[in-house]
């Protein structure tokens, strides 16, 4: 049964035959996926009054261990976004009582963010559900489609990071 990616294939054949439109086949679809998936992990944040990114910066310190607490840079670093749209998630996450900022104990010009109780059990409760909801993802696959479907985005993704 055609997809809209076939449909949109097969009007770009029609438009542009000169074009090779097969790729289109695996990013299309990879592209439409990850929108879905994004939308149904989202929801599972949501019912914890977190944004997509501010469950990514609770999760970066709950999982860097005890005392969980990292520097702001290695936070931007670990969530791959930029110091001003971290420092956009931590004001939130510290107004929410979630996170504490505070000055470093070896550098008095760094800081440090760590979890607070709150924080820690929001964390911990959020990520036990995300667990539960991609397990539910994932189950539309037999586990071998999820086996093989894994060993192929690995092999892909390590190409661009390393």
């Amino acid at each position: 049964m055609p997809d809209q990616v076939d449909r949109i294939q097969a009007q770009w054949a029609r438009e542009r035959p000169d074009l090779d439109v097969g790729p289109q086949g695996v990013i299309g679809r990879l592209h439409r996926l990850a929108n879905h998936l994004t939308q149904q992990l989202c929801l599972v944040y949501e019912r914890f009054g977190l944004s997509e990114g501010e469950f990514d910066v609770l999760a970066t310190l709950r999982r860097a261990g005890e005392p969980y607490e990292l520097a702001p840079g290695g936070l931007a670093e670990h969530t791959m976004v930029t110091t001003g749209a971290m420092t956009k998630r931590l004001d939130r996450l510290e107004r929410s009582g979630l996170v504490t900022r505070r000055r470093s104990a070896d550098d008095g010009r760094g800081r440090v963010v760590g979890l607070t109780p709150a924080g820690l059990e929001v964390i911990d409760r959020a990520f036990t559900e995300h667990m539960r909801n991609e397990r539910r993802l994932l189950d539309e696959l037999s586990p071998e489609q999820a086996e093989q479907l894994e060993a192929l985005l690995t092999a892909w993704l390590v190409r661009y990071e390393p």
